[in-house]
């Protein structure tokens, strides 16, 4: 359980993260890799759907991550969609991106090109940031960002609870507030109610995943 006030911001955050746009049939169906494979249970969705006829899985092992899989994210999605109805033969690794600059950035270099049309699918809380790095990072491709259709109570999972999900929304709002002066996204436009709940949640002591340095209090 989490008090009422924290609840609330952290609500707040999740619903400014989440993105959502319409699917429409492109090019490619992006899984970005994490701990949560519930994001290759929506690429196989999408897939069967009909929305794209490849599937790129992209991610190495990280921070989060390392021990989690036998081997890489990106291998550990690709089983886990070949399990529940995504053919081998449509499915492409990139297993060496650590961050969602290089998932986006490594992935374009996989479908080669310009001009691509890519459905990138990620964590909910992560869909606002993934959004700004691929209008940054690929911007002549035609970029959609979804995720697990879920609600923030449903989110946290064994072993990362809701504790870790509020450290990972408050670092990610500190890096869309951030990196585009670092020339890694897009500039966005952050809400009064947005940063109200950042710094109460920053107050609260929800800093584990801000920036070693970070000056905030």
């Amino acid at each position: 359980m989490i008090e009422t006030g924290i609840r609330k911001a952290a609500e707040t955050l999740w619903c400014y993260h989440c993105v959502y746009d319409p699917p429409v049939r492109c090019d490619a169906i992006i899984g970005l890799c994490s701990y949560d494979l519930r994001v290759a249970d929506r690429c196989t969705e999408l897939f069967r759907q009909g929305y794209a006829e490849r599937v790129i899985f992209t991610g190495a092992s990280g921070n989060w991550t390392s021990g989690l899989y036998p081997s890489s994210e990106a291998a550990a999605f690709a089983g886990r969609a070949a399990e529940i109805g995504v053919p081998e033969d449509a499915i492409t690794l990139e297993e060496t991106a650590t961050n969602i600059g290089q998932n986006i950035a490594r992935s374009a270099e996989v479908l080669g090109g310009s001009g691509r049309s890519v459905i990138l699918v990620t964590k909910p809380q992560t869909q606002r940031r993934c959004h700004a790095t691929a209008k940054k990072q690929w911007p002549d491709a035609s970029t959609m960002t979804t995720a697990p259709l879920h609600e923030f109570a449903e989110q946290p999972v064994e072993p990362f609870g809701m504790d870790h999900l509020i450290n990972e929304m408050v670092g990610d709002l500190h890096r869309i507030l951030t990196y585009p002066d670092a020339g890694f996204q897009i500039a966005q436009d952050v809400p009064d109610d947005v940063t109200k709940a950042y710094k109460a949640l920053i107050d609260a002591g929800f800093t584990r995943h801000l920036p070693d340095g970070s000056s905030e209090t």
